[in-house]
Parts: C-alpha cells; sequence; structure tokens
C-alpha cells in the first residue's frame, strides 16, 4: 500500500493522526482515545441513575456540544484579567468557575472538541490546555490536571437571579492588567494569582502585602486581620488597616 493510500484510509477510518490533534474524533478504541474514558469526558448515563444529580446545563453556541453540571455552584469563581485570558477569549476578561472533573456530563458534542495548548501553543490535548467546540470554536472550558475551569456565559439562564448568585465572581486576579474598570464592586482584587499575590484596592495601591514563602491558608488568614467581609464570600466590607 502506498503511503499516499495509506494515508487517505487513515482519513476515511477515522485513525489519522492529525484529527486527534485538532479535534477529538469519533474513534474510541485506540490509546490516545483513553481520555474520552475518563473524566471530565467520561459520559453519565442519567436515565440510568449513574449518580449524576443535575444542577445546571450548558451549551456552545452552535449547540454541538451540550453538557450538564451537578453541583449547585462552582467551587469557586474568579473574574481574570491577564493578557492570556484576554486575547485567548476576545473579551476584557475571562470569567471562570472552578468545579471538579467529576461534576460535568457531556451530554452530547465529546467527539466534538478542539484543543489548544497555551504553554506549546500548538493544538494537541496536552495539560492544562483550552477546549473548545471544533465547529463553532465558542470556549467550553479550561482542564487543568486536576479541576476544570468553566465559563458562566455557556450555562442556561445564567441571566436569571439564582444563576448569578450561584456563579458569582469572588475576587479579581491580574487587576493590574484590565482594561475596564470595576471601582466600588467591593470584590477582593489580587495583583496576580488570588492568596499568592498582593491584595489591591480599586486603584491599586497595596491593602495586604504577599510574602515569599506565605501559602494560602496563611494568606486567608492576613487578610482577615487587615479586612472586614460581608456574609458573602470576596466580598469587602471596610478596611480595618493598611498593611504599610
Amino acid at each position: 500500500m502506498s503511503k499516499q493510500n495509506g494515508h487517505m484510509e487513515s482519513k476515511q477510518t477515522g485513525d489519522a493522526e492529525e484529527s486527534h490533534q485538532h479535534q477529538a474524533g469519533n474513534s474510541t478504541d485506540r490509546d490516545i482515545d483513553q481520555w474520552k474514558h475518563k473524566e471530565p469526558y467520561k459520559v453519565h448515563d442519567t436515565e440510568r441513575n449513574d449518580n449524576f444529580d443535575v444542577k445546571w446545563e450548558g451549551s456552545c453556541h452552535c449547540g454541538k456540544v451540550t453538557y450538564q453540571l451537578s453541583r449547585d455552584k462552582p467551587l469557586a469563581a474568579k473574574y481574570c484579567h491577564c493578557t492570556t485570558c484576554q486575547r485567548l477569549h476576545g473579551a476584557p476578561f475571562q470569567w471562570a468557575a472552578i468545579f471538579h472533573k467529576s461534576d460535568i456530563n457531556f451530554t452530547n458534542g465529546v467527539h466534538e472538541l478542539g484543543w489548544y495548548d497555551p504553554t506549546n501553543k500548538d493544538t494537541s490535548h496536552h495539560l492544562p490546555c483550552k477546549v473548545s467546540c471544533a465547529y463553532c470554536r465558542a470556549p467550553i472550558m479550561d482542564e487543568g490536571r486536576n479541576m476544570i475551569l468553566l465559563f458562566p456565559p455557556l450555562v442556561k439562564d445564567i441571566n436569571t437571579k439564582k444563576a448569578r448568585e450561584a456563579f458569582r465572581p469572588t475576587c479579581h486576579m491580574f487587576y493590574p492588567q484590565r482594561v475596564a474598570e470595576f471601582k466600588g464592586d467591593g470584590i477582593v482584587k489580587w495583583k496576580g494569582l488570588d492568596n499568592a499575590s498582593d491584595l489591591l484596592d480599586d486603584d491599586e495601591n497595596v491593602l495586604v502585602k504577599w510574602e515569599d514563602g506565605l501559602d494560602e491558608d496563611k494568606m486567608k488568614a492576613k487578610k482577615r486581620e487587615f479586612l472586614e467581609f460581608t456574609e458573602k464570600e470576596g466580598e469587602v466590607k471596610r478596611v480595618k488597616k493598611s498593611d504599610e
């Protein structure tokens, strides 16, 4: 068999390596298809009560990719203002909601997903990576090594009061890189990653300094020495003192 004919047959049977590099493809029996049997891509049979309690539903723009969520609200929701998120989303910031990989169930389109590895800048499924619909290109999620970051605008009825409260962001990250203003919103603002950088006020003045060797728990404790919070997580009520 010629190399050309072999390549053509490979494409027709769905075995072409290129299809995996650019999008998921519909095969399930190859070694490189093992991800389809693991979370977050493992499909749950909800009709047979597969211990997956549906709380929310979401979809891409064209509707080829649809999913369900089994958690009432994300583990956390954040606004990220880093320039990478701005460019990849073509938007002022990324609104991300963190879920366990076991919290999502793809009801359609698990074979219609495309990858982008922002570290290597290639279209391979290397973690962490960006996952999108291979047809309409709508961003679906960021898949990390342990968690996934979903994008609330894709969630059905996100414009309702219930959904807005459930997916309410608790902080701004990389706030100095913002291209829009959020003065007076009362939400915690970080210079970089949350609990791993300086905590800022609306004008980028340092309220709580982050120090080398300060882990997340210690930073959370230090944060409460200087700030008083409302009952809502991440919402500042007042500044008690300045960390000078």
